[in-house]
């Protein structure tokens, strides 16, 4: 197997550094150039209309709904420039910030980046999380069409 270029899933938690720095080091032996991959899922508002508590219009929905859109691009954007100073020296890193299902966001990417190999974290939620919220590792897992590396945190590391 040839690994030329790996996708690394990164978001602001724990479980995606300790995976990206994994996914760097992997990188490193491979020779491998790196694809960053930050998602911003999109936050919806109530339909405009009047607020029960305040008794006000809520018809600005729409500017705040871009200004949150612009607050979340910022922050993927610092999350993979952090990642990248942590961990990328001496790498050829490829930034992506996609928008939508993070899970898809992520298999997008790695056919875009043409990619040998995916590498993400998982948060690790269980019971009644997973089912609410789902499982992005498990997504990416089973609806990608290359080798994809989960990279769990040990419970000494989460502490």
């Amino acid at each position: 197997m040839t690994i030329h270029k790996i996708l690394i899933a990164v978001d602001d938690s724990k479980y995606a550094e300790n995976a990206a720095e994994f996914g760097f080091d992997m990188a490193r032996v491979y020779k491998a150039d790196v694809g960053l991959v930050s998602i911003v899922e999109p936050v919806i508002f109530p339909a405009a209309g009047t607020d029960t508590i305040t008794g006000l219009s809520v018809e600005t929905a729409n500017i705040k709904e871009m200004g949150l859109m612009q607050l979340q691009s910022d922050s993927a954007g610092k999350i993979i420039e952090q990642t990248t100073k942590k961990f990328g020296e001496g790498l050829q890193v490829t930034r992506f910030t996609e928008y939508g299902s993070s899970a898809d966001g992520i298999i997008h990417c790695s056919h875009e980046f043409n990619a040998d190999l995916i590498v993400l974290g998982t948060h690790n939620r269980t019971g009644l999380d997973r089912l609410l919220m789902g499982s992005v590792a498990e997504h990416v897992v089973r609806h990608s069409t290359i080798p994809v590396m989960v990279v769990p945190l040990r419970e000494s590391e989460s502490q």
